[in-house]
């Protein structure tokens, strides 16, 4: 059996693990992924050569690349790996979607566009763990038909939010309310941790999680600008800081439903 590791440059945060396990998925020859997010590496043992998995993971434009190759002679468990990723994916899947429906409610409440990004994004996060829990059990063409729809229907609602952030631009509405910006952010960045810790803590042999894997991910990124733009807001008493980052994170969501996309070519 063969062992090789890749370096994936752009992948910090579960729900591109999750992309990456589907597109894999349905390769004979691989026998088992292990990701490693804080160092950006995953581990696949397979058989044979690399060359259709070096394809298939360039076309995730992730920043693939393979760095080493080798021999092994590792015992493969996949019943009880397959097992555990549910029970994580199911409990993170929850806290992502009761997320994008808090943030969104006070993001249209408190007039927050970067509220309601973040929401997008916990939605992104959420679409991402359904589908990889709908591929179980399913045809290969029946979930990419499911990846299809998620990544249109997702960039269908980022299109609205980018032109909605112009509206509010031009318009005369009022300043979002600061301190509703920088609760609910907080409270997201809590829940994203939490998500952080049960996926690394699942894979890892060690107890804990290394306080640098959560803050390097892009979701406590983004949940940090929209708590720093609240206090833009509340210095400047303008509403500018809130539609940059709500602008940011829009993009961050839109190249999310992109990669949706390609799991579904």
């Amino acid at each position: 059996m063969e062992k090789s590791v890749f370096k994936i440059s752009q992948m910090d945060c579960p729900s591109e693990e999750q992309m990456i396990r589907m597109k894999l998925d349905g390769i004979n020859e691989i026998k088992q992924l292990e990701f490693e997010i804080p160092q950006r590496k995953l581990t696949i043992f397979h058989i044979g050569n690399t060359t259709e998995i070096e394809r298939i993971l360039a076309e995730l434009k992730l920043g693939s690349k393979l760095i080493s190759n080798t021999q092994s002679q590792v015992v493969i468990d996949t019943e009880t790996d397959t097992g555990n990723q549910r029970k994580i994916l199911w409990a993170v899947l929850i806290i992502n979607f009761v997320f994008f429906v808090l943030e969104m409610l006070f993001g249209l409440i408190s007039k927050s566009m970067g509220l309601v990004a973040d929401s997008l994004d916990m939605l992104a996060d959420s679409l991402v763990y359904a589908l990889s829990l709908l591929a179980v059990g399913q045809t290969l063409i029946r979930k990419k038909k499911v990846a299809k729809l998620s990544g249109y229907f997702q960039m269908s609602l980022v299109l609205f939010g980018l032109l909605e952030v112009i509206r509010r631009f031009v318009g005369s509405d009022g300043i979002p309310i600061f301190q509703n910006m920088i609760i609910i952010s907080f409270l997201a960045l809590l829940a994203n941790s939490v998500s952080l810790y049960l996926i690394q803590k699942a894979k890892s042999k060690e107890a804990h999680m290394q306080a640098s894997a959560i803050f390097t991910s892009n979701d406590i990124i983004i949940n940090l600008g929209v708590i720093l733009a609240g206090g833009l807001v509340y210095c400047s008493e303008s509403k500018i800081p809130d539609l940059v980052i709500g602008s940011v994170v829009f993009i961050i969501v839109f190249r999310g439903a992109t990669r949706i996309l390609r799991i579904a070519k």
